[in-house]
């Protein structure tokens, strides 16, 4: 079924691709390669998951450009993981209450407590600190945090009163991220990844996720997706327990601009060095409003990713260009 809209936005980003190389020496205007930086999760990261998905991509002509291997240690100290899941991490671990946008208001119609008042006797806290504070673990939040009254301020962005038998109750902010985190930062285990590169003229990235990964959760993925294999042979690839929404075995990028972000968040990668960054900038895009975009902002009423996920290279720059003007 056509549908006209979409094909008249679709058109006008193709040609706006194709407006950005206008003066420019052709060899500059080729096709952009796809890349992508994927990483097998620390529940599934076995030798023989890495194989799988080695010969997977092999076998659907995608390029291994680098890979490697980060600990818990490496991404617990340098916030890897924090800044992967920023949106959420920000209020979690990054930032203190005092800095964080909190609607004074609906914060007190909740609690019956000013946000000020709130500050001022020091009983509000991000879930890391929280944690220290307590001298509890993330499962231990974890579990208070399920009962725990909850406010909802925005997207990824919540405060609870947190109860724990014998302490001092406190007001916490996205509690749940703990335990999402800890699965990446318990001494012992680690990630394994991949910058990965493939021509959307054989593969785009719409199937790329969708066909090769496979979709979030794995008992909707095709069986010879990544994350249809990794469910059905869970066991004999060495894994402790069946994959589910959250623990789905690898994750990868959701389209060229993301791989960017995380490319330089987890290898450190700079943007001016990086094949997809160079050619933002070269289209107009400023390294400030990349950097700025990196952590997924609200950009013209939409998140930033949101409005990049599943394009390939060339309409994502095209895409890119078009939200700064």
């Amino acid at each position: 079924m056509f549908t006209p809209t979409r094909i008249a936005v679709g058109a006008g980003l193709v040609a706006m691709s194709l407006n950005l190389c206008s003066g420019r020496n052709i060899a500059t205007c080729d096709t952009s390669k796809n890349s992508a930086f994927v990483f097998i999760k620390p529940h599934a990261n076995t030798n023989k998951a890495q194989h799988l998905v080695k010969r997977s991509f092999s076998s659907r002509g995608i390029k291994v450009l680098e890979e490697g291997e980060l600990n818990a240690q490496q991404i617990d100290e340098g916030k890897l993981i924090d800044q992967h899941y920023y949106a959420i991490a920000s209020k979690a671990t990054l930032l203190q209450p005092k800095d964080l946008p909190v609607p004074a208001q609906k914060f007190q119609d909740t609690f019956g407590l000013t946000w000020e008042n709130a500050l001022n006797d020091g009983v509000v806290f991000n879930a890391l600190d929280a944690c220290k504070y307590w001298g509890i673990t993330a499962d231990e939040l974890d579990k208070a945090w399920g009962p725990a009254k909850k406010v909802k301020f925005g997207g990824g962005f919540y405060c609870g009163l947190v109860t724990i038998p014998g302490k001092k109750p406190l007001y916490v902010f996205n509690g749940f991220f703990m335990s999402m985190r800890a699965k990446f930062v318990t001494p012992g285990t680690s990630i394994h990844y991949y910058v990965v590169e493939f021509d959307p003229a054989e593969l785009s990235w719409s199937d790329f996720r969708g066909k090769v990964l496979g979709p979030t959760n794995p008992a909707d993925a095709p069986a010879d997706s990544l994350r249809g294999k990794i469910l059905s042979d869970w066991n004999s690839l060495g894994l402790d327990y069946q994959p589910n929404v959250g623990d789905n075995g690898v994750h990868a990028s959701a389209s060229p601009f993301e791989g960017l972000a995380e490319r330089t968040n987890w290898l450190k990668k700079d943007i001016q060095n990086d094949e997809f960054g160079s050619k933002l900038i070269n289209a107009g895009v400023s390294v400030d409003t990349i950097k700025a975009w990196s952590v997924d902002p609200q950009v013209k009423g939409k998140s930033l990713f949101d409005s990049m996920e599943d394009m390939d290279a060339d309409e994502c720059i095209a895409k890119a260009v078009q939200l700064t003007r």
